[in-house]
């Protein structure tokens, strides 16, 4: 078992010298001396050496996409090309201050100008939000868009917003947090928007229908253009998530499908790692009608100079400091430039030829609801293994881990029991997805012959089994 860094710490070892403070000391006013600690806090000493040991033995312990295969079905963990990594930390993008005058900055701005363009490009709207810093930012500005539109058209009984019954979490949450009233459409037996509950809903106080297109189960909605008319016809508008872009890129457009706003995810779809608690960047897409209520600025051009645009008539003001998190727009930005409109839309069919690949080595194997061609994921149950021999989701999940490969997303979307939502990307080899296939293969046949051995995992990590809900509520987040 590996020693936390405070059980390593020895007295008299510590491996830092701070110079003398050149500050004058200040006197804290009466009103903060409460909150002054009473003792010194209690840290690690530690010699150089043993912290490059330690903090290089958890790096080892972390899984990550450049160690192994991260299914993750939703979230798009995609290897990451390092030469965008190279490109962020160029000194020309990465030493920028955002205070500084434009003129100095204009290789920056042509590069989020261009930026902008192409995803306009991919996405077939016609203006972009390079500010949001994630792709929930992004829900909450494209909200915040719909809301204004119609308070600005003095529509102001449109207080209800439509979302699947198969929706990402962040739809309902988003809608609710600025004030709608959540409206759920059910999916039909196909797995698709039922659009006969979907016209039964409408009425003059619907704002919108939030969409993802393929959806949760990696399904195209293929009544997409009578969901828009639909939706338009009772005055609403439509929104598309996303999180699964990287299954349509290159093949199909948002906005030809008759959305009004989109948001993406740079940090999934165009390259940048997923997760790790960020950074992330969701931009925002608009059709020309809704251009007006963007938030400032966007980056206008004229007379050869880039310049930041100010001026726009219904916006929603800013919704995060300054410009967004440049980083994540130079990867982004590197990514498309070196694939071009072909590796695109090359990157695309290849995530959703993987996708169908394992679906149709592992349909003998457990259970699939919607067992028909899909897009980039698709969704397997382990319902078949829990009413054979009690052995659930999240024991398949567990049990993977011993396998070398990150669990997939389990229990989700909700209308599937037991769901283990599977999306390899377009960055795995077949070699890589056999092995994956054979890993989830042997998975259910110890299910069959050897059940307790699949509900102890797993059995080779530092921690096994732990109380999560206990871990979530009451986290230890000190030593001592």
């Amino acid at each position: 078992m590996s020693k936390l860094i405070f059980e390593r710490s020895v007295p008299g070892s510590g491996a830092f010298s701070l110079p003398e403070g050149d500050v004058p000391p200040v006197e804290l006013k009466d009103s903060l001396q409460g909150f002054l600690r009473e003792s010194d806090p209690i840290l690690p000493e530690v010699s150089e050496v043993e912290v490059v040991r330690h903090f290089t033995e958890l790096s080892q312990k972390a899984f990550g996409v450049d160690s192994g295969m991260y299914p993750l079905g939703s979230c798009t963990m995609k290897y990451n090309p390092k030469i965008n990594e190279w490109a962020a930390r160029l000194p020309g993008f990465a030493d920028l201050h955002p205070d500084q005058p434009e003129e100095t900055v204009q290789g920056a701005l042509e590069l989020m100008y261009e930026l902008e363009k192409m995803l306009c490009e991919i996405t077939g709207m016609e203006r972009f939000t390079l500010q949001p810093a994630s792709g929930a930012h992004g829900e909450m500005t494209g909200a915040s868009l719909i809301k204004a539109y119609h308070e600005q058209r003095q529509d102001f009984q449109r207080k209800k917003m439509v979302v699947p019954d198969s929706a990402h979490g962040t739809n309902p949450a988003t809608a609710h947090m600025l004030g709608f009233e959540v409206i759920e459409v059910k999916s039909n037996d196909r797995g698709l928007v039922d659009v006969d509950d979907l016209r039964s809903l409408m009425s003059d106080q619907i704002a919108g229908l939030m969409l993802t297109n393929p959806n949760t189960l990696g399904l195209f909605e293929e009544e997409i253009a009578e969901i828009s008319a639909v939706v338009h016809e009772a005055g609403g508008l439509l929104y598309y998530d996303g999180a699964n872009l990287n299954a349509i890129m290159g093949v199909a457009r948002p906005g030809d499908m008759g959305f009004d706003i989109v948001h993406l995810n740079l940090h999934k779809t165009f390259s940048t790692p997923h997760g790790g608690g960020g950074p992330g960047s969701g931009p925002v897409g608009v059709k020309d009608f809704l251009a007006e209520f963007l938030p400032v600025p966007l980056v206008g051009k004229k007379d050869g100079q880039y310049f930041l645009d100010y001026n726009l008539s219904h916006t929603i003001g800013k919704v995060q400091s300054f410009y967004g998190n440049f980083g994540v727009m130079v990867k982004a930005y590197a990514y498309i430039k070196a694939l071009g409109g072909r590796g695109i839309k090359e990157a695309c069919q290849h995530a959703v030829l993987n996708a169908n690949y394992i679906r149709h080595n592992l349909r003998e194997y457990y259970e699939i609801p919607y067992d028909r061609l899909c897009k980039h994921e698709f969704v397997a149950s382990a319902i078949k293994q829990k009413k054979e021999n009690g052995v659930t989701a999240l024991d398949v999940a567990k049990r993977l881990i011993d396998y070398g490969y990150h669990p997939p997303t389990i229990y989700f979307p909700l209308i599937v029991d037991e769901g283990l939502m599977i999306e390899p990307t377009e960055t795995e080899t077949k070699e890589r997805l056999d092995d994956f296939i054979k890993a989830m293969q042997e998975i259910a046949r110890e299910s069959k012959e050897n059940p307790e051995l699949v509900k102890d995992a797993p059995a080779k990590t530092p921690i096994r089994r732990v109380d999560e809900v206990t871990a979530a509520r009451q986290p230890i987040l000190k030593w001592g």
